[in-house]
């Protein structure tokens, strides 16, 4: 069964090889399937700047294997719009505790036609509502908007297209709300909560789930 799990600085100890798949097919997606040539690495891995210990990952996850991802960042630190894409906004960049970047989404090919995109999106909604969090950013291809309006998400454009690596891309905020989770929950068919998490024990305390998909 495929899981949902939130992977912070406290426990990546636990997910170390569940994180190098995810760079690893960050890597096959972006760059060998999308062509952002300008992260290309030797390694075979993309990561950035933006991989520290403030990163959180929502990694979709069937039997050890990956089958997609996402990171959230804050935006009150440096962060890919502010230090990479300004140009793409046009009215001052969202910056607060309750808003975070959203970045680096994918869910792997065999699985795009399934449940996991929106289990993915789910996650990220849901996530983001036990944070407190009022909205995300996000720098995306400009056929992701449809995807949005299908999903139930509310957009607000922070600036006009620019072509990047390529592709029209938009700097664009989502909403974050129970009303988006919800619609998207019943999209899918999904039932209740999406997120698994895991704690690194203590000496004497054995790995316990905090909850299950």
């Amino acid at each position: 069964m495929t899981c949902v799990h939130v992977i912070t600085h406290d426990n990546r100890a636990l997910y170390e090889e569940a994180i190098q798949q995810f760079y690893r097919l960050r890597h096959q997606i972006f760059v060998e399937e999308r062509g952002w040539g300008g992260l290309r690495r030797p390694d075979g891995l993309d990561v950035d700047d933006y991989d520290n210990e403030h990163a959180i990952y929502l990694l979709a996850i069937d039997a050890d294997r990956v089958v997609g991802g996402q990171r959230l960042y804050p935006t009150l630190l440096p962060h890919m719009i502010s230090e990479v894409f300004p140009h793409l906004v046009q009215s001052g960049i969202p910056q607060a505790a309750d808003i975070f970047e959203w970045t680096r989404y994918f869910v792997v090919k065999e699985r795009r036609t399934g449940r996991t995109d929106c289990r993915l999106l789910a996650a990220m909604q849901e996530f983001c509502l036990e944070k407190g969090l009022s909205e995300v950013t996000a720098v995306v291809e400009m056929w992701w908007l449809p995807r949005w309006q299908q999903t139930g998400f509310k957009v607000r454009p922070l600036g006009l297209p620019q072509i990047i690596e390529g592709q029209p891309c938009i700097a664009a905020a989502i909403e974050i709300s129970a009303v988006s989770l919800e619609h998207v929950r019943k999209l899918a068919g999904l039932r209740g909560a999406s997120l698994v998490r895991q704690v690194t024990p203590s000496p004497s305390v054995q790995r316990v789930p905090h909850a299950a998909a």
